[in-house]
C-alpha cells in the first residue's frame, strides 16, 4: 500500500488525453483523495505531444511530483519523452497499436494493451481513453464502479447507451490488463482515502468564483492562454446573476470597457496574460490618474512576445509594478494556492474601490491551469466594501463642481457615480485639480501626485506574507511567490531532514512591498534563497530594493517553461552548505 501515487497519460493533442486525466482524477477525488494535476500541452489546437501528470495522495499536496509511478502512453513519443521520470518500479501501460518499445535504461514494467482495438470492437476508437482508464484500474486494483458516476455526468446528456458503452470500454481495459497481471491484487495499491467531499478545480475557476462572490457583474476580455478559462466560466455563470461578459476586439478595449463600467458603479474587471497586459498598460495608467477602481488578472506565461504561451513562467513581476509610463499608485497581489486565488480575487475588488486605484492580481500558468483539491470555500467570509462611494451628497454652494479629487489626509477622495445629484465633475486623463478640471500648475501637480500616493501608504491586507517559520534563527530562508509554494514546502521538509534549519516565506502582497513583514525573517537567516520562474531574479531584486541584505540573497531561477520540482530546490539548497 502507498500513501501517494504519480500517474501520467500522454499522446497527441486531440486524442482525448485531457479527458482521460479528467475522468481518472475526478473519480479519485470523489473517493476523498487529494490531487494535484499539471498539464503539458503545445500551443496549437491539434497535434503535438501533450501529457497530464496527476498526483494522488492521502494528504494535501500542491506540487508536481519528482518521479512517476505509472505512465499511460497513446504513442511512442510519450514513452520516449517521459520514461526518465519513472522510478525503478515504475509501470508503462501502452497502446498495442504502435508496437510500444521501452528504452534499455529503464527497469519499468511495460504492459501492451490494445486500447484502440478494444475500443473499436465496442463501436468507436474514440473510447480508447476509457480503455486506458480501465487498464489503470487493474494495475491499482481499483473498483471500476467508482467511475460510473463520473461517466454518467460527462456522457449522460448523450444518452444511456453512450454511458453504457463507455463503462464497457473501462471494463474491457480492466479485464484485459488483469489477465496480463495474473494477480488478484494489482501491482500497487493506494491507502484508503478519508472519503470526504472536496472541490477539484483549477486556479482560473477559483478566480472566476472569487469575482462572482465579490459582486462583479461585468467582465471584458480577449481570449488568451492561460487566462481564457476565467472568461469561459463567467460566460456561462454571469448571465444567471444579471451580469454579462463581452469578448472585445482587443485587450485595449477590454481594459477601457472595464474602466468605464467601474466608473458607472459596476464592479468590473478584465483578465489576460503578459502580451495582453502590455497592451493594457496605458489604460491601467488611465485608471490610476482618474482614480477609477480597476481589477486586472494577469496569468503569467513564458515570454517575451508570443514566447512560450502554454508554459510556466513568472516574468511579469517588474512590468506589473513599474510598467505604466509615469507613476501611479497600484496594488499587486500574488495568491499561491487555489484557495487564496478565490479569496484574494474577492479582496481585490474591495481594495480597488477602497483605494480607488488599479489592483493587479498575479497568477501564473501552473496556478491558473493546474488542477488541485480544494477544501470547501467559505463564501460567508467574503465581504463587500465599497470605500468612499457616496450614496447621496449635500447641495454645493455657488453651483461649484463636486471635488471628486479632494485633497484628504489619507489621500482617498469621495467618489460618486454618474448622474448623482450635486456630483458633477470633470474626468480627464491629464493632470487636474480637485474638481477634475485640467491644471498644469506646479503646486497642483505636487498636491495631486502626493495625494494619490498617500492612498497606498497603509494598505490593509490580511497576511501579506505567508510564513512557515519554526526557527527564531534559521540557516536558510526560502522565499517565493505564486505556484512555487508547493515545491518549496516539500523541499523544506527534506532540507530539515538533512539537519538544516529552514524557514519559508511566500509573498502574497507584491506591491506595496511588505518590508516590515519580511525583514525579521531575512535578518535572522544566514542565507536567503529566492525561488522563481524567470531568468533575472525579479522577486530577488525587489527584495534587495525593499529589504536589503543583498549579500545573503541567492537567486534560484528556472525559465525553461517547466515548473519547479521539489528535488531541484532541495539539491540547490544542499549545495549551499
Amino acid at each position: 500500500m502507498v500513501k501517494q501515487l504519480s500517474w501520467k497519460v500522454g499522446g497527441q493533442q486531440g486524442e482525448g488525453i485531457e479527458s482521460t486525466g479528467e475522468i481518472f482524477s475526478i473519480a479519485l477525488n470523489r473517493l476523498g483523495y487529494y490531487l494535484y494535476g499539471y498539464r503539458h500541452f503545445s500551443s496549437r489546437i491539434k497535434g503535438g505531444h501533450t501529457n497530464n501528470k496527476i498526483r494522488v495522495s492521502t494528504t494535501q499536496t500542491r506540487s508536481v511530483s519528482d518521479d512517476l509511478d505509472i505512465l499511460v502512453a497513446f504513442d511512442q513519443e510519450t514513452i520516449d519523452v517521459n520514461y526518465k521520470e519513472l522510478h525503478e518500479k515504475g509501470i508503462i501501460i501502452a497502446d498495442s497499436k504502435f508496437d510500444p518499445k521501452k528504452s534499455e535504461d529503464t527497469n519499468a514494467l511495460m504492459f501492451s494493451v490494445p486500447f484502440t482495438q478494444l475500443a473499436t470492437d465496442l463501436g468507436t476508437s474514440l473510447m480508447k481513453n476509457m480503455v486506458a482508464v480501465g487498464a489503470t484500474c487493474a494495475v491499482l486494483n481499483l473498483d471500476i464502479q467508482v467511475f460510473e458516476e463520473v461517466v454518467q455526468e460527462i456522457f449522460g446528456r448523450k444518452g444511456q447507451a453512450v454511458v453504457d458503452k463507455n463503462m464497457e470500454a473501462i471494463k474491457a481495459g480492466y479485464d484485459f490488463t488483469k489477465e496480463q497481471l495474473n494477480t488478484d491484487t494489482g501491482l500497487m495499491e493506494l491507502d484508503q482515502a478519508d472519503g470526504k467531499k472536496r472541490m477539484f478545480m483549477i486556479g482560473n475557476d477559483a478566480i472566476a468564483l472569487g469575482a462572482l462572490a465579490a459582486g462583479s457583474r461585468f467582465m471584458a476580455a480577449y481570449p488568451i492562454t492561460p487566462a481564457s478559462e476565467i472568461m469561459e466560466y463567467l460566460i456561462k455563470k454571469l448571465p444567471e446573476l444579471g451580469g454579462t461578459v463581452i469578448q472585445t476586439e482587443d485587450e485595449i478595449a477590454a481594459a477601457t470597457m472595464a474602466i468605464g463600467a467601474n466608473y458607472a458603479g459596476v464592479r468590473a474587471f478584465t483578465a489576460s496574460a503578459g502580451p495582453g497586459l502590455s497592451l493594457k498598460m496605458e489604460s491601467i495608467g488611465l485608471s490610476g490618474m482618474t482614480e477609477t477602481p480597476l481589477v486586472v488578472i494577469d496569468t503569467q506565461r513564458g515570454g517575451p512576445s508570443t514566447g512560450l504561451p502554454t508554459k510556466q513562467e513568472q516574468s511579469d513581476l517588474m512590468a506589473m509594478i513599474y510598467g505604466t509610463h509615469g507613476e501611479i499608485p497600484k496594488i499587486v497581489m500574488a495568491p499561491s494556492t487555489v484557495q487564496e486565488a478565490f479569496y484574494d480575487t474577492a479582496e481585490a475588488f474591495n481594495l480597488a474601490e477602497e483605494y480607488q486605484c488599479p489592483v493587479i492580481l498575479l497568477s501564473d500558468l501552473q496556478l491558473s491551469l493546474g488542477k488541485q483539491t480544494v477544501e470547501p470555500l467559505e463564501f460567508d467570509k467574503v465581504e463587500i466594501r465599497r470605500g468612499k462611494l457616496q450614496s447621496d451628497l449635500p447641495e454645493i454652494e455657488n453651483k461649484e463642481y463636486f471635488k471628486r479629487y479632494e485633497l484628504t489626509n489619507d489621500g482617498i477622495s469621495p467618489r460618486v457615480i454618474p448622474g448623482m445629484k450635486h456630483g458633477i465633475h470633470h474626468v480627464t486623463g491629464v493632470e487636474h485639480d480637485e474638481s477634475g478640471k485640467p491644471s498644469e500648475s506646479a503646486a497642483n501637480r505636487n498636491s495631486q501626485m502626493d495625494k494619490r500616493f498617500r492612498k497606498i501608504e497603509n494598505i490593509k491586507f490580511d497576511m501579506p506574507v505567508y510564513k512557515n517559520a519554526p526557527h527564531e534563527e534559521a540557516d536558510l530562508l526560502l522565499v517565493g511567490f505564486n505556484s512555487t509554494r508547493g515545491a518549496i514546502e516539500e523541499a523544506m521538509e527534506r532540507i530539515e531532514a538533512d539537519g538544516i534549519k529552514v524557514n519559508h516565506a511566500h509573498i502574497r502582497l507584491i506591491h506595496p512591498f511588505p518590508t516590515d513583514d519580511l525583514l525579521p525573517l531575512v535578518q535572522s537567516a544566514k542565507k536567503v534563497v529566492v525561488v522563481e520562474n524567470n531568468a533575472t531574479g525579479q522577486l530577488a531584486n525587489i527584495i534587495k530594493m525593499n529589504v536589503g541584505f543583498a549579500n545573503k540573497i541567492v537567486k534560484y531561477n528556472k525559465y525553461d517553461g517547466n515548473p519547479f520540482l521539489p528535488h531541484e530546490i532541495h539539491t540547490k539548497c544542499k549545495e549551499l552548505f
